[in-house]
């Protein structure tokens, strides 16, 4: 474990890059109020995250809220499309998960659109505050014992299955390895056992991050961007989450051994999930962030390398782990 907490390199409030209200096009601006219901008098843009899209709360005359999404269909068209699986997905959400649900969708100035329920909360704040930690991983209980037997709804989307997933995408130390470690040889190991472990037709968010969560007055936790989800375990989710609990200084293991989600997952399930997110992360990390927000690359060789060093210290790994040595 860390002595102490290592902050982020970036504040995830502000990683996002993103058009204000009045930049988007007046047929979309016309569009949206009409949805709305009245002119929009007040936009708080969404300073997380790590697209361009237009995202923000936006408050009508009359007082009435909404989170709004919105995407260029010309220059955009994968965050279009994006947000279009999300509605899609949310939708079909059982009742008893803590997700902001769509009201509507809106095409219109060459712009795709969607409206979700604003959640009068914020970001959790890193270092983790226990209280939000325990909040977020009480939600994400919750959640995933609603989506142990998904609906129908949500199996009909034919959504991806995770063990694909980490073969094609998050297969790293087995393809091309990040990093020249000794241990390369174990990672590649720990990986390789991974889909097996996770098969299952249960679902997973499959992007349980802080900065995908929102914490409301009540001290409730919301979780948000339902972009990824696939049928896979949910302790894989966990795993990522808890990598932000590891670099706040808090008993991570812990934190997994006792979490719901881990009842009955195999002895190398945390250990496997650590080995792919490091590798995937850093292997992101040394690529071109490209359109992205340019606070990516530091997030995700902050998150491979916390990873990577949580990893080492459960396996008892000698040498020093970049600035989360001991």
């Amino acid at each position: 474990m860390p002595s102490r907490p290592v902050p982020p390199p970036v504040d995830y409030r502000a990683t996002a890059v993103r058009p204000g209200w009045a930049e988007l096009p007046p047929a979309l601006r016309e569009a949206v109020e009409q949805r709305l219901g009245g002119p929009v008098t007040g936009a708080v843009v969404a300073g997380g995250g790590f697209t361009r899209g237009f995202a923000a709360v936006l408050t009508t005359a009359s007082g009435d809220r909404g989170f709004v999404k919105a995407a260029d269909l010309a220059v955009q068209h994968h965050l279009a499309e994006w947000y279009y699986h999300e509605v899609l997905v949310t939708e079909a959400l059982p009742p008893g998960v803590p997700a902001p649900r769509p009201r509507w969708t809106e095409t219109a100035g060459g712009w795709y659109a969607v409206c979700f329920d604003a959640i009068d909360g914020a970001m959790p704040r890193l270092p983790w505050r226990p209280a939000e930690l325990a909040a977020t991983l009480d939600a994400w209980a919750t959640t995933a014992a609603a989506l142990r037997e998904p609906p129908a709804a949500l199996v009909d989307l034919g959504l991806p299955r995770l063990a694909d997933l980490l073969r094609s995408d998050l297969s790293c130390w087995q393809q091309a390895p990040p990093r020249d470690l000794a241990q390369v040889d174990e990672l590649a190991a720990l990986e390789a056992a991974l889909p097996q472990y996770v098969d299952t037709t249960g679902l997973t968010h499959c992007d349980l991050r802080p900065d995908n969560v929102l914490v409301d007055g009540s001290g409730a936790a919301w979780l948000c961007d339902w972009n990824w989800v696939c049928h896979g375990a949910p302790w894989f989710d966990t795993a990522g989450l808890l990598i932000s609990a590891f670099t706040s200084g808090l008993d991570a293991d812990r934190l997994f051994a006792e979490h719901p989600t881990a009842a009955g997952a195999p002895p190398d399930a945390l250990d496997a999930s650590l080995a792919a997110l490091a590798g995937y992360l850093l292997s992101r990390a040394d690529a071109d962030p490209a359109d992205a927000s340019p606070a990516v690359r530091a997030h995700h060789l902050f998150s491979g390398e916390a990873a990577l060093a949580w990893l080492a210290a459960r396996r008892g790994w000698p040498g020093r782990w970049s600035r989360f040595a001991r």
